[in-house]
């Protein structure tokens, strides 16, 4: 077939350009790059550090129009060398681009696979137990204004999610869930992981998020929770202590004040066995 076969046939134009489907088709995935950058920067420190760095390119630019050799020469050492030092302080963005794109095809190959591999996966009764006991230790805990913050590790190791914990591989129930958080209890400051149907630590101590767009309301809890998933492909679920509402976060945004039927849903969406 005729290379240009293509562009031939989906040729179009505006004005005097030229347009063809690679291009509609280029333009669109750079776009969608863009969009999804942006979404990953909006509201953190690491947005307004991103307008000073391309500041910094602008006046570079400007400069050696202008002639201004001795400026120029102090803008061109930093500019030289302005990728590596895009990824260096946007690391932590970069690591949550990168995690975005393969937590989406990790996510999609592994609902397929349950799928092909147990048809009943969703209806198991363990699960469902499991579920149910989730549920109600989120929603006793809720009722009784007692802070809680559980980490679902979506099968990631232990060490992957934090550093400093109480191991506990113990069975998953509602009652143990809220002995650890009862506030007598020496670990009830710190997050529960679970993960492989079991309670696998307690105390966990998480990274913060450092996100300006987290409402005020967020507490230490809310930004650990926030910070976790921002880092890793788990998710957690939030209990406020002042106000008992539990609240959801998943790749660093949070949804609070959730429903009954929405907790559900949501522990029902992510939980694994």
């Amino acid at each position: 077939m005729d290379p240009t076969y293509f562009n031939a046939v989906f040729l179009f134009r505006i004005g005097f350009l030229e347009v063809s489907f690679w291009d509609v088709l280029d333009i669109s995935i750079v776009a969608y790059l863009m969009y999804r950058i942006y979404m990953l920067l909006r509201g953190s420190i690491a947005f307004n550090i991103f307008i000073g760095v391309l500041m910094l390119y602008l006046v570079y630019g400007l400069v050696n129009a202008l002639k201004m050799e001795m400026l120029s020469v102090i803008l061109g050492e930093f500019v030289s060398v302005g990728f590596i030092i895009i990824i260096i302080i946007f690391q932590p963005e970069v690591r949550r681009f990168l995690l975005l794109l393969g937590n989406t095809t990790l996510r999609g190959r592994s609902n397929f696979l349950r799928r092909w591999l147990d048809k009943n996966f969703d209806a198991s009764e363990e699960r469902q137990t499991h579920v149910v006991e989730i549920k109600t230790a989120l929603l006793r805990l809720s009722k009784d204004k007692t802070g809680a913050l559980i980490v679902f590790s979506k099968s990631l190791a232990l060490q992957s999610i934090s550093n400093t914990f109480v191991n506990l591989d113990a069975r998953l129930s509602a009652e143990l869930l809220e002995s650890i958080f009862n506030k007598e209890s020496p670990i009830h400051d710190g997050a529960v992981v679970i993960g492989k149907g079991r309670i696998l630590a307690a105390g966990c101590i998480l990274p913060v998020s450092e996100s300006m767009a987290l409402p005020p309301s967020a507490g230490l809890r809310h930004r650990a929770a926030v910070g976790i998933t921002e880092r890793t492909i788990a998710v957690a679920f939030v209990v406020s202590e002042e106000t008992g509402a539990i609240s959801f976060a998943e790749q660093g945004s949070i949804e609070m004040a959730l429903s009954e039927s929405r907790l559900t849903e949501l522990i029902n969406q992510h939980y694994e066995l």
